[in-house]
C-alpha cells in the first residue's frame, strides 16, 4: 500500500508526462485519420491483454510482457503514451486492478519505458548504421530486453527507497527474475516489428524506407 503522499506525487508525474505528450499537430492528424485511430485503439487492446497476463510474488511488483518498445516504434512516443493510458483505463474498468498502485504501474510500466524506447531509437538512428537489421536487432530486440530489465530495476529501487521492502526481498523475489523476462520481451517485440516492417512498413512510424532499405 502506497501512502497518499506518494500516490499524489506519482499521479502528478503521470499528469505532467501526459501534458507534455500532447501536441496539437499529432492529435489533429489523429482526429482526421481513422486508420491512425484504429492503430492507437488496437495497441491499447494489445497492451491491456499483455499487462493482464502477469505473475508476481511481492505485492505491486508483477512480471509481465510490456510490449512498449514495439508500440513506440509503431506509433511514436506521443501516441504510445495515449495508448497506454487507454489500456490502463480499460484494465481499471474491467479488471481487478489495485487503484492505489495504478499511478506507479502507469509511470514505471508504460511512461518511462516509452520514453526510454524512443530515446534508444533516436540514439540508434543518429549514431549507428541505418540498416534494416540494425533497426530490428538494436531498436527492437535488444532495446526491448534492456528496458524490461531496467523497468524491474527501477521498480525495485522505488520500493527500496520508500522502505516497503528490503533489498534481500527485492533481489530474491523480483530483481533476479529479470534474467527470465528479458528474452520473451525482446523476442515478442522483435518478432512484431520484423513482421510489420516486412509486410506493413507504412504502419511503423519510425521506419524510414529511404534510410533503412536504400542503405
Amino acid at each position: 500500500m502506497l501512502s497518499l503522499e506518494i500516490q499524489g506525487l506519482l499521479w502528478a508525474l503521470v499528469i505532467i508526462v501526459t501534458f507534455i505528450s500532447v501536441e496539437k499537430t499529432t492529435y489533429k492528424v489523429l482526429y482526421i485519420t481513422p486508420a491512425r485511430q484504429i492503430g492507437v485503439l488496437a495497441c491499447a487492446l494489445v497492451f491491456a491483454m499483455l499487462w493482464q497476463i502477469k505473475a508476481g510474488i511481492l505485492s505491486g511488483l508483477d512480471l509481465h510482457i510490456l510490449g512498449v518498445t514495439a508500440v513506440t516504434l509503431i506509433l511514436g512516443w506521443r501516441l504510445t503514451i495515449l495508448s497506454s493510458l487507454l489500456a490502463s483505463a480499460l484494465l481499471a474498468a474491467f479488471t481487478n486492478v489495485d487503484l492505489n498502485l495504478l499511478p506507479m504501474q502507469i509511470l514505471f510500466g508504460a511512461f518511462i519505458p516509452t520514453l526510454l524506447s524512443y530515446l534508444g531509437f533516436i540514439i540508434s538512428y543518429q549514431y549507428l548504421p541505418r540498416h534494416f537489421f540494425v533497426y530490428i536487432f538494436v531498436c527492437s530486440f535488444m532495446l526491448a530486453g534492456f528496458i524490461a530489465c531496467l523497468k524491474i530495476s527501477l521498480g525495485a529501487l522505488f520500493y527500496l527507497l520508500i522502505g516497503q521492502y528490503n533489498w534481500q526481498e527485492l533481489a530474491d523475489n523480483y530483481v533476479y527474475l529479470s534474467a527470465i523476462i528479458w528474452f520473451p520481451e525482446a523476442m515478442l517485440n522483435g518478432m512484431a516489428i520484423t513482421l510489420l516492417i516486412t509486410y506493413r512498413p507504412h504502419w511503423v512510424k519510425t521506419f524510414y524506407d529511404k534510410d533503412y532499405l536504400d542503405s
